[in-house]
């Protein structure tokens, strides 16, 4: 069984992105890793190089900067590395450079794989979310993200990377899934206040105009914190590769978002508490299908 790890990234350094903890955390699953290396200005391709040069492949790419649409440039990038993943490989592994896996998931993760291999109703598998908020020390709980999503692929032709790089589809349906029990660790939301105004401002860039941008958006040092719902304390450990960049945290996160955000409508309120109740997400956004 050949296992083949990808991933797209620009300006990882700039933009603060743990890329290297996120390829390092699948890399022994791997048999190699594909690394869609797009035109940086700062020291991004120093730090890929850098990580295993016996295992990892980079393609060097050049982002479309005029695509404004969904973020569309996402999937392109992502669809790039795909394009150049081994015809030989059995399964991929997909992560984005602000994602890590927890090692204690690396031997279900093989054994999911190698007992799926030759399951032809199982295209994908599906892995569940922890999204970190603010600090190290929360993960954030709102029905406005994503909880599950398909990030270990079947190399089958015809997969490609859907809107802005969130999911698959293949021959333009939804992939059948196996949801098995693993997280991804999420560290997008991982910053200071005036970090993560920044990162929404970058973000939006690929989905906006710059005066959408600049009118929406201004640069100011605070970020509304409530982009959370409600904040869960996290009491496990991080995955190993994170360790050193956790100990090197200089910021203190003490906002109480503890309880349910009062600028919460009635409905989403109702919404989150069935799913406190019964664990039901009710008319949750699904791309793929659940089959196993």
């Amino acid at each position: 069984m050949k296992v083949t790890g990808f991933t797209f990234i620009r300006n990882a350094v700039t933009n603060d992105y743990p890329v290297s903890e996120a390829i390092r955390s699948v890399l022994p699953l791997c048999d190699e890793f594909v690394v869609a290396l797009g035109n940086s200005a700062d020291q991004t391709s120093d730090l890929i190089k850098r990580i295993a040069p016996e295992k990892i492949k980079i393609l060097n790419t050049v982002w479309d900067d005029t695509l404004r649409e969904g973020g569309k440039v996402f999937a392109l990038e992502t669809n790039k590395a795909i394009t150049a993943i081994s015809p030989n490989t059995d399964w991929m592994i997909y992560v984005q450079g602000d994602e890590c896996i927890h090692e204690k998931y690396l031997s279900l993760i093989r054994r999911e794989m190698e007992d799926n291999l030759e399951d032809k109703n199982v295209e994908a598998l599906l892995l569940k979310y922890r999204h970190f908020y603010g600090s190290y020390d929360f993960t954030a709980q709102s029905r406005r993200w994503y909880r599950r999503e398909v990030r270990i692929l079947k190399n089958i032709p015809g997969i490609y990377s859907y809107r802005d790089a969130q999911g698959f589809r293949i021959n333009g349906r939804k992939l059948k899934v196996k949801l098995i029990d693993a997280y991804i660790y999420h560290y997008g939301w991982v910053k200071t206040p005036k970090a993560l105004q920044g990162k929404v401002r970058n973000f939006n860039q690929f989905y906006q105009t710059e005066e959408w941008v600049e009118q929406n958006l201004p640069i100011q040092n605070t970020f509304d914190m409530h982009n959370a719902d409600r904040l869960i304390r996290f009491t496990e450990t991080h995955p190993s590769v994170m360790q050193d960049r956790i100990a090197a945290t200089n910021w203190i996160f003490n906002e109480d978002l503890s309880k349910i955000n009062p600028k919460m409508s009635f409905r989403r309120r109702l919404l989150q508490k069935i799913e406190d109740l019964t664990g039901w997400r009710v008319f949750e956004y699904r791309n793929y299908k659940i089959v196993k």
